[in-house]
């Protein structure tokens, strides 16, 4: 039924692009590069011991952009037909003949292009059949709905597998190609007591499949989270140590990315402008991207216009090393693209050498947050606001849980309040951390 026969879909693919760079070639382009994405895979999802959805996913396109000297044009389809392939590149071409010159615009630094490609272990197919994944899906729920009485309802439970191949070329003869897959479980339900109702939910995601938490782990962490959670209620306004669980702590980091990504630094539209070689968080803190971490879910042999991605130190001792740059952003700012057209690739976030539970124990009061609301950044200026939920500490140990409340500093001030990086890592993104306590920030209760 799967077609995952990768080398073939590979090399497929690589004529395909190495045929549009040479149309765009011949319709007059002085340069252009090509991207082709083609990917398949399954989501299932039960509730109630039910089947809601069964969706086959296949998804391909391509994107090519051309460059009439400093001109740039760009056009996609999902129509893989030659004649719709030409018509886009008929498309781009007209498209670049009109617009205005861009000093910074073209392909990548020749030199910068990836020379080798390693092989990173990203290619797992799980290939599960439908029926598997219902049962993979059902076990889940069942024990969540059974793991206490108090779970009263659910939103459900879902798997997922996902593989994919990408292939990218350009003028400078550079032509890559890598796939990869992503699979995923999750499960969430809803504890009631009385009139309260809450709701929470775990997921496990991986490149292998028997990387995944077993479907039971999954149902059982999902049930104890809600259940965790009756009987929150409001705190006082205060001021108080803020301790976020790891995987809410990835956000924060998510928005120290932004704040150095070379788009919003040449626009003058981040609080971190200017602020390369100063400290930008405490001496123990150490950030790093490892782009070539096998079985990594932000692995990858080079960017999105083909530069080789290698190992750098972006925070070391709490100093601010490197911005996160393409090569547009680099030029504008008069640096070198830092391999990070499309994002940064495997952000480490150097853990110490305390558990959760053991930072906890060091608070004597304050807050451990599990859940963030809405979206109260500002990038800008770093003020930062969030609605929250989560549990309030009194000696070292977890009291009560809390809902209803509002935290609120300044990204600048809580990076260089950072008391304490846990060693709970998470790893189920692009971003590895572990739960980040925060010396002090405003909280806003009853």
């Amino acid at each position: 039924m799967f077609d995952n026969d990768v080398t073939t879909t590979q090399g497929n693919l690589k004529t395909l692009v190495t045929d549009i760079l040479a149309e765009a070639a011949r319709q007059g382009a002085s340069s252009a590069e090509a991207a082709i994405g083609s990917s398949s895979g399954l989501s299932v999802s039960v509730r109630l011991g039910e089947v809601e959805t069964i969706e086959h996913i296949r998804d391909r396109g391509l994107g090519i952009t051309v460059y009439f000297g400093q001109k740039k044009g760009s056009a996609s389809t999902t129509d893989f037909s030659w004649e719709a392939i030409r018509d886009s590149i008929r498309a781009a071409c007209s498209i670049a003949r009109y617009t205005s010159e861009d000093d910074y615009a073209g392909l990548a630094d020749p030199a910068r292009m990836a020379r080798e490609i390693p092989d990173l272990d990203l290619y797992h197919p799980w290939l599960l059949e439908p029926e598997a994944a219902i049962t993979v899906a059902l076990e889940s729920e069942n024990v969540a709905r059974e793991f206490d009485s108090r779970i009263t309802n659910s939103e459900g439970a879902a798997v997922n597998w996902h593989e994919g191949t990408h292939v990218y070329g350009n003028s400078h003869g550079f032509l890559g190609a890598q796939s990869g897959t992503k699979h995923s479980i999750s499960c969430a339900v809803i504890a009631g007591r009385g009139s309260e109702m809450q709701r929470d939910g775990w997921y496990t995601s991986a490149r292998v499949s028997a990387d995944l938490e077993e479907a039971k782990q999954v149902g059982v962490q999902a049930a104890g989270r809600a259940v965790a959670r009756l009987g929150a209620r409001q705190i006082a306004s205060c001021t108080a140590p803020v301790v976020f669980q790891a995987e809410i702590a990835t956000g924060l980091f998510g928005h120290f990315l932004s704040a150095i990504r070379g788009s919003n630094l040449y626009r003058h539209s981040s609080f971190l402008l200017d602020h390369l070689g100063k400290r930008v968080f405490p001496e123990c803190v150490r950030i790093h991207e490892q782009p070539h971490l096998l079985k990594g879910l932000g692995s990858t042999p080079f960017d999105s216009e083909g530069v080789a991605t290698k190992p750098r130190d972006i925070v070391a001792s709490g100093i601010l090393e490197g911005y996160v740059l393409s090569s547009y952003s680099a030029r504008k700012l008069g640096m070198e693209t830092t391999a990070n057209a499309g994002g940064v690739h495997n952000l480490i976030v150097e853990p110490g050498r305390k558990d959760l539970t053991e930072i906890l124990k060091e608070v004597e009061t304050g807050l451990l947050i599990t859940e963030l609301m809405g979206s109260g950044i500002n990038i800008v200026t770093g003020d930062y606001s969030r609605g929250a939920a989560g549990f309030w500490i009194e000696g070292g140990e977890i009291q009560f849980p809390v809902q209803e409340i509002t935290i609120a500093g300044n990204l600048r001030d809580m990076f260089l309040g950072i008391r304490e990086i846990g060693n709970d890592v998470e790893k189920r993104g692009n971003v590895r951390t572990g739960s980040v306590w925060i010396e002090n920030m405003t909280v806003a209760g009853s």
